[in-house]
C-alpha cells in the first residue's frame, strides 16, 4: 500500500496550504413554470418526444464567504415537431466558501458548486414532469466543466470579434 505524501509547503512561507473549504448552506427552487401544452390544445402526444435542454449559471456573492449559485434550465419537449411541454426552472444553493484563492474563484462557482446541487434539480424535474401528466425526465449529468470552458471560448470569441480591427 503506498503512502499519501504530506502536504508540501508554499514556498517562502514554510506554511502548509489550507484546504478548500464548501459547505451547502441551503438550496432551494427560485422560480419555476411548467406549461403543459399537450393539455391546453387537447392532443395526445405520440411517438417518442425529443428534448432541447439549456443551461445557464450564474454566481453572485451574498456576504462575506456566501454565495449564492443558479443553475438555470430550460427543457423544450416536442413530437413530430409539435411542443408537448415547456419547462423552465432556477434552481440554487447558498454556499459558504472558504480556503480558495479570489482567481480560482470564479470556476469554483460555476463548475464545483452546481456539481453539488444538480442530483436534487435532476430529482425535481423528473417529479415535475411526471406530476405533469408524462413519463418522469431523468436529465442526462451535466459537464459543468465543458460548460464553463465552452462559455470562455464563447466570450473570448467574442471579445475577438468586438475588437477594433488596424
Amino acid at each position: 500500500m503506498a503512502d499519501k505524501a504530506a502536504p508540501t509547503a508554499t514556498p517562502n512561507t514554510g506554511q502548509v496550504p489550507l484546504q478548500p473549504k464548501l459547505k451547502v448552506l441551503s438550496q432551494y427552487v427560485r422560480d419555476m413554470s411548467f406549461e403543459n401544452v399537450a393539455a391546453q390544445k387537447g392532443i395526445t402526444p405520440q411517438g417518442q418526444p425529443a428534448f432541447n435542454v439549456q443551461v445557464g449559471l450564474d454566481a453572485q456573492k451574498k456576504q462575506d464567504n456566501n454565495y449564492e449559485v443558479v443553475i438555470k434550465l430550460q427543457v423544450n419537449a416536442t413530437t413530430n415537431e409539435e411542443k408537448i411541454f415547456i419547462l423552465e426552472i432556477e434552481y440554487a444553493g447558498l454556499f459558504n466558501i472558504e480556503n480558495v484563492a479570489e482567481q480560482q474563484m470564479h470556476p469554483f462557482l460555476l463548475i464545483e458548486c452546481p456539481r453539488q446541487i444538480f442530483p436534487y434539480l435532476r430529482r425535481i424535474v423528473s417529479d415535475v414532469t411526471h406530476d405533469g401528466g408524462f413519463p418522469p425526465l431523468n436529465l442526462d449529468t451535466i459537464d459543468f466543466l465543458g460548460l464553463y470552458q465552452q462559455e470562455l471560448q464563447r466570450r473570448a470569441q467574442a471579445e475577438a470579434a468586438a475588437a477594433p480591427k488596424n
